[in-house]
């Protein structure tokens, strides 16, 4: 454990460091050089600014959320969701950051969840986000929508990477990285697979992965259950009482 907390200090210093450079330097170039630039580069710069410091305000919430998870506190208000509307929502968001990228969104069914919208849009922005970020020479994700009798079935997939098997449940731990292409071809604190994780718990739903080297994809599927089944139970057990 002490290592593994050694490892996550390491990171999470690295992970603050590199965008805070960024934002100084490309700040300090405008301050310096501000006559003499252009205003496509003047754009430029703004925009890795915005990203950098977007970075942070991400990695500063997944700090947070990691410390409410380990409090124990459950603040999940579950209520009727669009499922379509939350999935083209998150897409849209993430889409933003991968401009050139082709999201394929497949809908099989149109039932709305019980969930905590605020929640689902994190595990959503998570699990496309990274889809995205270990898909840079495929630049194609498909995501995909059906339900079971009981449960709505969100499946995201990559063309980018595999994960070996061994690997299936240790990526949802605390820290976990794999040291592998995966860890080197991008930054990460390991807490994103985490707290999508613990998110879904606190909402009755779960998460699955499966991988492949041939051909080479990964795909998470997240299950949530499906509003109408949980409304029914809820008036069956009323009626027993």
């Amino acid at each position: 454990m002490d290592n593994i907390k050694e490892e996550f200090i390491s990171t999470l210093s690295h992970e603050i460091r590199t965008p805070l450079t960024s934002i100084k330097g490309f700040s300090k170039t405008m301050l310096d050089n501000w006559d003499n630039l252009d205003d496509n580069q003047k754009k430029k710069f703004l925009n890795i600014i915005v990203e950098q410091s977007q970075r942070l305000i991400n990695l500063v919430e997944n700090v947070l959320n990691v410390s409410k998870i380990d409090s124990g506190a459950n603040d999940a208000v579950l209520k009727k969701i669009d499922t379509v509307s939350a999935i083209n929502a998150a897409i849209a968001m993430v889409k933003m950051n991968y401009k050139d990228f082709d999201f394929v969104f497949t809908i099989c069914s149109k039932e709305p969840v019980l969930a905590d919208f605020n929640k689902l849009q994190q595990v959503l922005i998570n699990l496309l986000d990274n889809a995205a970020k270990y898909s840079k020479d495929s630049k194609k994700i498909e995501i995909n929508l059906k339900n079971d009798k009981n449960n709505a079935i969100i499946s995201i997939k990559n063309f980018g990477i595999s994960i070996d098997e061994k690997y299936f449940d240790k990526i949802f731990d605390k820290f976990f990285r794999i040291d592998t292409y995966i860890k080197s071809s991008a930054q990460g604190s390991g807490l994103g697979l985490y707290i999508t994780k613990h998110l879904l718990d606190l909402m009755g739903g779960k998460i699955e992965v499966s991988s492949s080297k041939s051909p080479n994809y990964c795909e998470f599927r997240v299950h949530l259950p499906l509003y109408e089944v949980e409304s029914a139970i809820k008036e069956a057990l009323k009626a027993k009482l």
